[in-house]
């Protein structure tokens, strides 16, 4: 029988009283999902009445660990989502959706661009956000470093916005920079892949993999973007032990909840904030403003303040969306719950 603990799972995750055998779920196929238990690999389904109905569990994502009915049979039925460890989201492209889910439980996310056309900090500064609002430990990881004579100068940049973050130049191609890898290889660990599509993420799994596991796409020579070889999000476990989820490349990166995140991630940018003249400064024109002076003595880009605000505006939009979704989660709650009272009383009188 197969060990789930392998795949991370920690059995004080399972609540008391609980039904059901723990699975992690491995990859999401529109209604039907790829879960791996103690028999092995198999497909399962929502149960309706707890995901749809009543809407009292969360949809599981890829990295999730769940409860299930196993069905030796056929589609076993998944009936709880287990609480979560870290767990990435973005605002969801499609106007009105709201948040859109990523993956859940890991412990590391490799932020990667490629060492060409591809390296953008401002995106940068996204990921990293997003990523430590998730709970997990970011990493920067530049790929294609085989295709530049000299990357100091983007090495330099990345190190820049991201004190106390590791930054990486490797090459999956020559394997230069692989070995600085290794730290983050270790046996029950989940690390996440993210990145625009023709970054290298297929690429790096297959070289970590030790042989081709993913399907590479071609590159276009004129903008050097790639295919999105990657059609769905899934949880692969090498065999040293360590758990790789591979994401399709996201051509959008909206802020959802960073209400933790954004702090971090521009902790230079926030420790002027008590240092201005009048402590309801607004870094605009006030007299004594210590962001105003950092900018103009060089000690803040005013690039990298632009772009705090810039998320910051985001952010706040966000949180004013989110209030508003939690009210009406809260109202269609409580019409649920008055609605079986009101069955129960029924039940009683009969």
């Amino acid at each position: 029988m197969l060990n789930l603990t392998d795949y991370g799972f920690i059995p004080s995750m399972m609540p008391e009283n609980a039904e059901g055998i723990p699975a992690r779920v491995t990859a999401v196929y529109k209604e039907r999902y790829e879960l791996v238990c103690e028999y092995g690999y198999v497909f399962g389904r929502l149960k309706s009445s707890v995901y749809y109905l009543n809407g009292s569990e969360i949809f599981p994502i890829t990295g999730d660990f769940v409860l299930i009915n196993y069905n030796p049979n056929g589609d076993s039925q998944i009936i709880k989502t287990l609480e979560r460890k870290s767990f990435f989201s973005r605002r969801d492209p499609l106007p009105g959706k709201g948040e859109q889910a990523i993956v859940a439980n890991f412990d590391y996310v490799f932020i990667m661009q490629s060492l060409n056309h591809d390296f953008n900090i401002r995106r940068m500064e996204r990921y990293i956000t997003l990523v430590l609002q998730s709970g997990a430990i970011p990493v920067i990881v530049l790929t294609k470093a085989d295709l530049t004579d000299d990357f100091s100068e983007q090495m330099l940049a990345a190190q820049k916005i991201a004190p106390g973050i590791g930054v990486y130049a490797i090459s999956t191609k020559t394997g230069y920079g692989m070995d600085a890898l290794a730290d983050y290889m270790k046996p029950g660990k989940t690390i996440v892949f993210l990145g625009s599509s023709g970054v290298g993420k297929s690429s790096l799994v297959n070289t970590l993999a030790g042989r081709e596991i993913m399907a590479v796409g071609d590159i276009r020579e004129n903008d050097s973007k790639g295919r999105h070889t990657t059609t769905h999000r899934q949880l692969f476990m090498l065999q040293n032990g360590v758990m790789i989820i591979d994401t399709p490349g996201l051509r959008e990166l909206g802020m959802w909840d960073v209400s933790s995140g954004l702090g971090e991630a521009f902790s230079d940018v926030e420790s002027y904030f008590g240092r201005c003249k009048f402590r309801n400064c607004r870094h605009q024109n006030e007299p004594g403003c210590a962001v105003r002076e950092a900018i103009e003595k060089g000690e803040l880009s005013r690039q990298r303040w632009e772009s705090y605000l810039k998320l910051k505006q985001e952010a706040e939009y966000t949180e004013d969306k989110i209030m508003y979704l939690r009210k009406k989660q809260e109202w269609h709650k409580n019409i649920s719950k008055r609605n079986k009272n009101m069955k129960k009383n029924g039940k009683v009188k009969l």
